[in-house]
């Protein structure tokens, strides 16, 4: 089981705030500094990332989810607006783009790895 930094994760259940203000952390600076591997390395290895209102993706694997990234690497970083529990493993975060235009996220972990992500353009 892997963990990452500054979250409290007890039975595989990982503390979702955290988590998710990690996960937008770790893109941003991906976005920033074109370094996408510490933030790829949250992902399982049989991770899934979908997306809502743009026509890419479903990716399966994070080989997929790695290739999609180095092909079409975002330009834009991202503010949180709010995260809220979905279940146990699973947070939805509002955030705004930052050069504008507001978005959603469903992330879902399983054993400290991030295992579905789905990012809706709003």
């Amino acid at each position: 089981m892997r963990s990452r930094p500054g979250s409290g994760k007890t039975a595989g259940v990982t503390d979702l705030r955290a988590a998710a203000h990690e996960h937008i952390e770790r893109f941003n600076d991906a976005v920033r500094s074109g370094d996408y591997a510490p933030f790829l390395a949250t992902f399982a290895q049989d991770a899934v990332m979908r997306f809502t209102n743009v026509p890419v993706g479903p990716y399966h694997g994070l080989d997929a989810i790695r290739r999609a990234y180095a092909e079409q690497p975002p330009t834009d970083t991202m503010s949180v607006r709010s995260i809220e529990d979905v279940d146990p493993a699973t947070a939805a975060v509002a955030f705004d783009w930052d050069s504008g235009g507001p978005g959603t996220m469903t992330l879902c972990w399983r054993d400290g790895e991030l295992a579905e992500l789905t990012i809706s353009f709003d």
